[in-house]
């Protein structure tokens, strides 16, 4: 197939980029820095100022991972604006330009902030939530429904937190981890949906060629933990204790809003992607982790 990918220097973007050119797909990378793109065509695009770009329409489908990083600061009004904009608005001129014509797929990124607090088990059936996040899933998958109105297929794509060498979860647990100061963050009682690097591209795959995949999908490993339990498994990988937890209050202090963001209960199933037969590769975290570390 031929795919447009935004978001294309992100974590996701990269390897996702990687396993499409892997599988002999064509790639069209739109950024805003596009020299920082390997192993695909690419085009430059400031989402927030210019159209969508016409070759981004040649293509079978489009996958959009555009939206600026919620843990790269506090969450102020600033960055608030800044996480919502980056979604809303790329989202719009992609959903906006498929009424005129294009692909007719689009996998769109959402993340599980969607649910809000979730202490039980939730599916893709289950209602938003109420907390910023919430809102901000809820207005980025709304821009999507231009799209589906004029026929093409949208995949919402509800991410959990993605564990990779390169970016993501791991690297900020990691090095206190190898120190033998990690531990629980608060009480460690806390649900945390999780998902290896490889699912969550195996899952954009997935959706890619499976045409009963449509509408909200959650990239979750469907086996959630405790933040505890995610803490002493990586403890394992490495060899280390993970006993030392994190007081509420010094999170707070350190992370701002980012702290309720670490310390918010989520347990979150991926139904659909289970109903529609995607395997995957590490449904339990400690397998996760051990092939992690064991990457380097």
């Amino acid at each position: 197939m031929r795919i447009a990918v935004t978001g294309a220097s992100g974590l996701i973007g990269r390897h996702l980029i990687g396993a499409l050119t892997d599988r002999g797909d064509t790639v069209v990378a739109l950024s805003r820095q596009p020299s920082t793109v390997a192993r695909a065509a690419t085009a430059r695009w400031d989402p927030l100022t210019e159209p969508l770009p016409s070759r981004a329409l040649d293509t079978d489908a489009i996958v959009n991972l555009a939206g600026a990083p919620i843990a790269r600061g506090r969450l102020g009004a600033r960055h608030r604006r800044r996480i919502l904009h980056s979604r809303v608005l790329t989202t719009r001129r992609i959903a906006n330009a498929l009424v005129g014509g294009g692909p007719r797929t689009l996998v769109s990124g959402s993340a599980i902030g969607y649910y809000g607090l979730a202490d039980s088990a939730v599916d893709e059936t289950a209602p938003a939530g109420d907390d910023f996040l919430a809102s901000v899933c809820v207005a980025w998958e709304r821009e999507t429904t231009a799209a589906s109105a004029a026929g093409v297929r949208v995949v919402n794509l509800r991410t959990g937190h993605v564990l990779a060498r390169d970016g993501g979860l791991l690297p900020m647990l990691k090095l206190p981890a190898q120190l033998g100061l990690s531990g629980p963050l608060g009480d460690g009682r806390h649900w945390q949906s999780w998902i290896h690097i490889d699912d969550e591209v195996g899952l954009i795959l997935h959706a890619l060629d499976h045409a009963d995949v449509n509408g909200p999908l959650n990239a979750t490993a469907p086996n959630a933990v405790r933040q505890r339990d995610l803490a002493s498994a990586l403890g394992r990988a490495l060899r280390r204790p993970a006993r030392i937890p994190t007081p509420r209050f010094a999170l707070r202090l350190a992370l701002g809003g980012m702290a309720d963001v670490a310390l918010t209960s989520q347990r979150v199933t991926p139904a659909v992607a289970l109903r529609t037969g995607y395997q995957f590769r590490f449904p339990e975290i400690d397998g996760a982790f051990c092939d992690l570390v064991a990457r380097g």
